[in-house]
């Protein structure tokens, strides 16, 4: 087993002296303690207390519970900046895939003090959680859009007057002082935002240390003006699902970034693992439909059913309304996403009443199994870096509490993930995405185990609002 140099295990040995002697009220025993900021790596016995990591030591602890981690890996808990919906029903499956902080970064809510309360009324989650203030929900409040969700009226399609404008910075604005973590845009969804519009908003991100997480629209076009604006607005960019947003030119796209990031600009991106993307079919997305060949609606499956669709099917639910699977992505685009070190790694998921895409409940075992296990093309702790320190990094600016997760040091929340590297796994389908992952052992919250011996405790609510401010 790989083990951490020598001076560095003599540093986690002596951090439990640092913390002083006793009893913790958890201790992690015997297991691959892996930190992706120190680097990290050795069989370390873990000492929690008060929700917190007091010790990281090779010498014995002592605890009112000891959890036995030989032969797993143990983690930071996984930080997950893309999970769309944030309800206790995604929330159950996303613990059971290692995720111990969710946020709703893209699309975002329109009213931010509401959508804290609304999960804060239940007496917490089971997990962190946290959402944006987001251009689209807030265009459609302004634009008088009646959508759910995407728009699909005058919000997307609506050229907004001057005062318009200054009464989306506004509730931007308002939404950034209640508390919100980012900004979320979809210029994909809104085709009638100008990017100058955007860059109003992307200034009003800017002035709260707040970053941009934008669906862009446009390919590589689309990218290199979406940079350009950014850089002009000074706002730090968050590109989500760089494999669904390159497409076939994944690469160039991720080819892109990096030489933005070369110049000294901050931006960052994402990837999901699955070859599917999800969205709502009345999206703007779709608004050129008709004009598709017919065998273009076969690569669309309706979550609801299941069925593939057809010309006819297509444009009967897109009256009806609701959540469809896109089968046009390859595996090649996937690799090329998830084998770049760029791309940290988000689910983008979304599950209602047990439908949706399988990405909400499988989307980290998925890079351990597949990727880090069964291919090789991701080392094991690169991937752990990119799915809790890096997301946890992108929104320290704003929220400097999140310092204090994706690590395990001593000081740091205990959002602990111990995991079987040799069986994680994903499970769920696209037919079935409620299947939960099988290697996920324990995962703790704040000190709390919410998953134990592999098995969800239901009830456990030890999740915490992480928001700008407190």
């Amino acid at each position: 087993m790989k083990r951490t140099p020598i001076g560095a295990a003599l540093v986690a040995a002596a951090l439990v002296s640092a913390c002083g002697a006793g009893e913790y009220d958890i201790v992690i025993r015997g297991g691959r303690v892996m930190d992706p900021e120190s680097g990290l790596d050795a069989v370390m016995n873990v000492g929690i207390r008060h929700g917190r990591i007091e010790a990281i030591s090779e010498e014995p602890l002592t605890g009112g519970r000891t959890i036995d981690a030989s032969g797993l890996v143990v983690s930071p808990g996984f930080v997950d900046l893309h999970e769309h919906g944030q309800t206790e029903e995604a929330y159950a499956l996303m613990v059971m895939d290692g995720v111990t902080s969710a946020f709703e970064l893209e699309v975002g809510t329109g009213d931010v003090a509401a959508w804290y309360a609304e999960r804060e009324s239940a007496g917490g989650q089971i997990v962190n959680y946290g959402v944006s203030i987001g251009h689209i929900p807030v265009r459609m409040i302004v634009m008088d859009d009646p959508g759910d969700f995407l728009p699909s009226g005058a919000g997307g399609h609506g050229t907004a007057s001057d005062a318009e404008v200054a009464d989306m910075a506004r509730r931007i604005e308002e939404g950034l002082a209640e508390g919100a973590v980012a900004v979320g845009f979809g210029t994909a969804y809104t085709p009638a935002a100008t990017m100058a519009e955007v860059e109003i908003m992307f200034r009003v991100a800017a002035e709260h240390d707040a970053a941009a997480h934008i669906h862009m629209r446009g390919g590589l076009r689309g990218l290199a003006e979406t940079i350009e604006t950014a850089a002009r607005a000074s706002v730090a960019l968050h590109v989500v699902h760089a494999n669904s947003s390159g497409g076939a030119q994944t690469t160039e796209f991720l080819d892109v970034i990096a030489r933005a990031r070369e110049t000294g600009q901050d931006v960052t991106t994402e990837a999901y693992p699955y070859g599917a993307g999800m969205t709502r079919i009345e999206s703007a997305l779709f608004d050129d439909w008709e004009t598709w060949t017919d065998d273009q609606f076969n690569n669309y499956q309706w979550v609801e059913t299941g069925e593939r669709l057809t010309r006819e099917t297509f444009g009967g639910y897109r009256q009806v309304s609701g959540a469809i699977i896109i089968h046009s992505g390859t595996e090649e685009m996937t690799l090329a996403a998830i084998g770049n070190p760029l791309t940290m790694i988000a689910s983008d998921g979304f599950i209602e009443n047990g439908r949706g895409h399988p990405r909400t409940s499988g989307t980290y075992s998925k890079v351990l199994g597949r990727y880090v296990r069964e291919q090789g093309v991701v080392e094991l702790m690169d991937a752990l870096r990119r799915m809790s320190l890096e997301p946890a990094r992108r929104l320290e600016a704003r929220v400097p509490s999140m310092g204090n997760k994706g690590r395990i040091r001593v000081g740091a929340d205990a959002d602990i993930t111990v995991f079987d590297p040799e069986s994680v796994i994903d499970r769920s389908t696209y037919m079935d995405a409620t299947i939960t992952s099988e290697g996920i052992e324990y995962v703790l919250v704040n000190g709390v185990p919410v998953v134990d011996g592999g098995e969800l405790i239901e009830g456990a609510r030890p999740g915490r609002a992480v928001r700008a401010g407190g």
